[in-house]
């Protein structure tokens, strides 16, 4: 069937035109679609439009929804998917409901009840560029999907992030992608939240003192996160750029009720902290085990490279050791493989992962004067069950744009 638009400038041709759902007449600010018999305003149209907008289930993905035929008689899906931006993701996933759904998201992975392997990372270039894949299945959700994520280290120089991620997600009833999400947000805020999991199961419940090593998006998420746990009486940043560190005390100190000072080096936050949180591109330790008292909790989300880590070796054999995943632990992070390749740790020193800790399979802390770990790498399942409450939050709430493929 053919359509063409009258403008209601030009109604004035036609005399007897009237809608033939309401029967209205046009005005100049109206205009009418015509068909082969039938002719509606642009208000009847906009009113089928919501009708049949109120009548979707909410959880149905936007894809599969038209048909065209391609020519041989078969018939052919138009793909349809949502783009979420990193504004969108900040209205959809406040980081207070990610504390709790990341919690879920560890839980089901140790409990065997995500389908995930570990990251494939492919080596791009010639100067340490990297590109992961990193697919998760987890079943009754609405999709599945996978993060990509480019680590180009020379961005550091230009205003490109070093680290570039986005999240697809795919209905699983066909196969078809349904939504296209921002994961630069994703990935800062899951990381922050885990983090902060793993305080709340591991750190001392008095702990007030954060000192913070790095001064990048993840030192800042990470601040966020300690301060929904832990009321903190003081955060001590670290940067080996001033300019970065200075910079990140004058941005974050409103988002904090703690005292938020720059440290003159990275032992002086450290010496005496509850909480150390080394966030860094580092591939050297940053963090020696002298500095660290008795009773304090550390968490490490950089060095994700079997040759690289961000703690003295000494620090790892020394901690009660908790990872996110044993299996990729056992490959991926240079604090744990180069331990073990120098014959100073062997696999069993981690006691377990976080999802075994809330299950309670496995003992926390076990004493005040513990040091505990949290190795984190960032798991598939964290950035698919985040992208996919947003999405669903997206569809429920109209947020974001929709394109066919």
């Amino acid at each position: 069937m053919s359509l063409r638009k009258i403008s209601g400038a030009d109604a004035d041709d036609f005399d007897d035109l009237r809608c033939s759902f309401c029967g209205g007449k046009p005005t100049e600010n109206a205009d009418f679609v015509e068909g082969t018999d039938a002719v509606i305003c642009d208000e009847c149209v906009a009113s089928c439009t919501d009708l049949l907008r109120a009548q979707e289930p909410e959880s149905q993905p936007i894809s599969d929804i038209d048909e065209a035929s391609d020519g041989s008689g078969a018939r052919v899906s138009r793909v349809f998917f949502r783009l979420l931006r990193e504004a969108d993701l900040a209205r959809l996933l406040p980081l207070d409901d990610l504390l709790e759904l990341m919690a879920d998201a560890l839980r089901k992975f140790s409990a065997g009840q995500v389908t995930q392997p570990v990251r494939t990372v492919l080596p791009v270039g010639s100067h340490g560029q990297l590109f992961g894949m990193m697919p998760a299945y987890i079943p009754g959700l609405v999709t599945f999907g996978t993060k990509l994520v480019s680590v180009v280290p020379s961005n550091a120089e230009t205003r490109v992030p070093t680290h570039l991620a986005t999240v697809l997600l795919f209905t699983p009833e066909t196969g078809a992608l349904v939504a296209v999400v921002d994961g630069q947000y994703i990935t800062a805020y899951r990381t922050a939240a885990v983090s902060a999991v793993s305080a709340d199961l591991l750190a001392r419940e008095e702990s007030d003192v954060l000192a913070i090593i790095g001064s990048g998006v993840q030192a800042r998420s990470h601040l966020e996160a300690m301060d929904r746990v832990f009321e903190l009486s003081e955060t001590r940043v670290w940067s080996p750029t001033p300019e970065h560190q200075e910079q990140f005390v004058d941005d974050m100190k409103t988002m904090t009720a703690s005292r938020l000072v720059g440290s003159p080096s990275a032992a002086d936050a450290v010496r005496g902290a509850d909480l150390v949180v080394i966030a860094t591109s580092a591939s050297e330790p940053v963090v020696q085990n002298d500095w660290v008292k008795a009773g304090a909790h550390v968490i490490s989300v950089g060095a994700c490279r079997p040759t690289e880590r961000e703690m003295d070796p000494a620090l790892v054999r020394r901690g009660r050791l908790f990872v996110d995943s044993r299996a990729a632990a056992l490959v991926e992070a240079g604090d744990i493989v180069m331990g073990i390749q120098e014959d100073q740790l062997r696999p069993s020193h981690i006691v377990g992962e976080l999802g075994e800790v809330i299950a309670g399979k496995v003992e926390g802390r076990r004493s005040p004067r513990d040091v505990t770990i949290f190795k984190s790498l960032g798991l598939a399942v964290e950035d698919v069950m985040a992208a996919d409450l947003a999405y669903r939050r997206a569809v429920e709430q109209g947020v974001g744009s929709d394109h066919e493929l």
